[in-house]
C-alpha cells in the first residue's frame, strides 16, 4: 500500500521530493515552480492568504520510493489541491488521507487520471460527484518554428508597467473563461500588486511594443525549475487580436529560454482552439492532459 507524508514547509518538501521532480521536470513544472516561489516568499516574510491550509504531500510505494506529489498552495478559494501524475492506488490513498485530515475539499486540479481518482474518492465519501470545470493541456517546445514577422519588438516590463501588467493578468483570467464559453469566476485576490512587483523585478514579464511604441501584448514566465521554464500567461487585449502579437512574443520568449539551455513549456485551455493552434504552429507538442475538477452535490 502507498504511504503519504504531509509537509508544511516547502523546503522540507523539496528535500523529500526534489529527486522525483527532477526526474520528469516537464510534468513536474507546476509543483516545482510553485514550491520554489513559496520558498522565496517565506524567506521574504510574505503572509499566507487568509483561510489557506498550505501543505505538500509525498506519495511513496511500499519500497519507500516517491511515486507522486500533491500540494495545496492556491491563494484563493476554493483552495484546490493540485495532484501530479501518480499510480491509481496512490491517488486513491491521497483522497482518503485528505478525508482523514478533515480537509474541506471541493476542487482538485492536476494530471489525469490521478486528479480524477483522488476527487472521486472524496466525492464517494461525501455524497458528491465530480465535474470538469476546465480541460487543460501541457505543451513542450523542442525546436522553434519561426512565426510570420510582425512589426515591433519584445521589451522587458519595468516598474512603470506594473499597473498595466496587473490589469492584463486580471483580464486574461476573465477573457480566458469567456472565450471557452465559461462564466468568469470572481477572484477575491485579484490586483495583487506586490506579487506583480516581484515578477517584474525578476525580469519575468514582457510586453510586445508595436512600431508606434504602443504596448499591445503581454507574456510572462516563471523562473526555471530543474531546467524547465513555464511560460504564461499570454494575453492580447481584444482590440489587438488577430495581428500576430501572441505568436511573435511567445516565439521570442521561447527562443530566449532555449538559448539559456532550458526547456520551454506552457499550458493551454483545450476549449480555446485559437491559442492551441498558435502554439502548435510554433512547434509546441502535447505532453499530458490535465483538468480542473469540482466536487459538487449529486443534485447540482
Amino acid at each position: 500500500m502507498p504511504t503519504l507524508d504531509f509537509l508544511d514547509d516547502p523546503r522540507d518538501f523539496l528535500d523529500a521530493a526534489g529527486e522525483h521532480l527532477a526526474a520528469d521536470p516537464v510534468q513536474s513544472t507546476v509543483v516545482a515552480t510553485v514550491t520554489a516561489r513559496a520558498v522565496e516568499e517565506d524567506a521574504a516574510g510574505v503572509s499566507l492568504p487568509l483561510g489557506l491550509d498550505r501543505w505538500w504531500a509525498v506519495a511513496r510505494d511500499d519500497a519507500g520510493r516517491v511515486v507522486g506529489t500533491a500540494m495545496r498552495t492556491a491563494p484563493a478559494p476554493p483552495f484546490p489541491v493540485f495532484v501530479s501524475s501518480m499510480p491509481e492506488d496512490a491517488a486513491a490513498a491521497l483522497g482518503r488521507a485528505l478525508l482523514a485530515r478533515g480537509a474541506l475539499l471541493t476542487s482538485v486540479n492536476g494530471a489525469l487520471p490521478a486528479a480524477r481518482t483522488c476527487a472521486e474518492e472524496v466525492a464517494r465519501a461525501t455524497g458528491g460527484r465530480v465535474v470538469v470545470a476546465e480541460h487543460t493541456r501541457l505543451f513542450e517546445l523542442r525546436e522553434l518554428r519561426e512565426p510570420r514577422p510582425v512589426p515591433g519588438r519584445l521589451v522587458t516590463a519595468t516598474a512603470d508597467d506594473v499597473d498595466l501588467a496587473v490589469a492584463w493578468f486580471d483580464a486574461f483570467a476573465v477573457d480566458a473563461d469567456r472565450q471557452a464559453g465559461r462564466e468568469p469566476v470572481p477572484d477575491p485576490l485579484r490586483h495583487d500588486r506586490p506579487a506583480m512587483e516581484r515578477r517584474v523585478a525578476a525580469g519575468r514579464v514582457w510586453l510586445w511594443e508595436d512600431d508606434e511604441g504602443r504596448r499591445v501584448h503581454l507574456v510572462a514566465a516563471n523562473l526555471p525549475a530543474y531546467g524547465v521554464t513555464r511560460i504564461g500567461p499570454v494575453y492580447t487585449p481584444a482590440a489587438e487580436r488577430g495581428r500576430g502579437w501572441a505568436g511573435a512574443a511567445v516565439a521570442e520568449v521561447s527562443r530566449r529560454v532555449l538559448a539559456a539551455g532550458d526547456r520551454p513549456v506552457l499550458y493551454t485551455d483545450q476549449a480555446n482552439p485559437v491559442s492551441n493552434r498558435v502554439y502548435e504552429r510554433l512547434g509546441y507538442t502535447a505532453v499530458v492532459d490535465q483538468a480542473n475538477l469540482e466536487i459538487v452535490p449529486v443534485d447540482a
